[in-house]
């Protein structure tokens, strides 16, 4: 998610989508919800609950993952099963802007990038498979410049 005015569109939006589905705010979902507006990519559960211990919020990580379920569940946050043990969940531009990641099979490192190209192709191949595409992931697997061995 970005800074400031995306930070600030998604929380409007999550917070009307929300109300929009009849739940109240509560303190735990209110912590999600806001470090996952900070974030500029995707955080596992146990991350999450990390994070906000770290920030002095007693959440646990089971109140974690129902919030992010129930974000999910509404449109608010994108989960993305990396093929590790754990799903990571990152906020869902209102605009349906994306990125894409990379994930490196040694360290477990997970990086985003964007590519224009690539998002061509997948809208050539949808029209050429006559197939109405209505939202996808990427996930390119491999190893990352740090961990990767020097090339003789």
């Amino acid at each position: 998610m970005g800074r400031n005015g995306l930070e600030q569109d998604w929380l409007s939006s999550t917070q009307q989508r929300l109300e929009g589905a009849g739940h109240r705010p509560s303190g735990p979902r209110s912590a999600v919800i806001e470090l996952l507006a900070r974030q500029t990519c995707c955080l596992t559960a146990r991350e999450i609950t990390d994070l906000l211990r770290e920030d002095g919020r007693d959440v646990g990580t089971a109140t974690v993952y129902r919030a992010l379920e129930l974000l999910h569940s509404l449109g608010a946050v994108q989960r993305l099963d990396t093929g590790e043990r754990f799903a990571r969940y990152e906020a869902a531009d209102p605009s349906g802007e994306h990125h894409h990641h990379l994930l490196c099979a040694r360290c477990g490192r997970v990086s985003q990038f964007e590519d224009e190209r690539l998002e061509r192709a997948i809208a050539g191949l949808a029209d050429r498979l006559s197939y109405r595409v209505e939202g996808h992931d990427v996930v390119l697997r491999g190893t990352c410049p740090g961990c990767a061995e020097p090339i003789a």
